[in-house]
């Protein structure tokens, strides 16, 4: 049975270097740390590789981030995988949960998550599956 979890997070992203092999890429990379609210009560961290390109609205990133809280009153851990890009504004994304990766009382955990920017405020929609308690 799929459930849903809503609500909003605040994200502090800081840039960080590149490996030797990638300077040259145009890539960027950068850690992130979030705060969420709502009915995932969490905090994460990760990081995230990024491309802007020169087109206006155009660009893509990956990133992985270990999300730690409550989703619905059950505590755990579980990993985000985040692939997205925006093609001249118009963005696609896929973020899931990555197999076997909860654990206490959210192992089990599948699902994906689907993140809104509006006026600068980040919301998230979580369609998830989880076994019964």
């Amino acid at each position: 049975m799929d459930h849903i979890a809503t609500g909003r997070f605040d994200i502090k992203l800081q840039p960080e270097g590149l490996s030797p092999v990638a300077e040259a890429t145009g890539l960027g990379r950068l850690s992130l740390d979030k705060q969420f609210s709502g009915d995932l009560q969490a905090t994460s961290q990760g990081e995230m590789l990024s491309f802007r390109s020169s087109t206006p609205g155009s660009a893509g990133y990956v990133a992985m981030e270990r999300v730690h809280g409550r989703l619905h009153g059950r505590s755990g851990s579980f990993v985000l995988q985040h692939s997205a890009s925006m093609a001249q504004g118009q963005s696609t994304q896929s973020i899931t949960v990555v197999p076997d990766s909860a654990t206490e009382a959210l192992q089990g955990l599948r699902g994906s998550m689907q993140i809104t920017i509006d006026n600068g405020e980040h919301s998230y929609r979580f369609v998830y599956q989880l076994p019964e308690a």
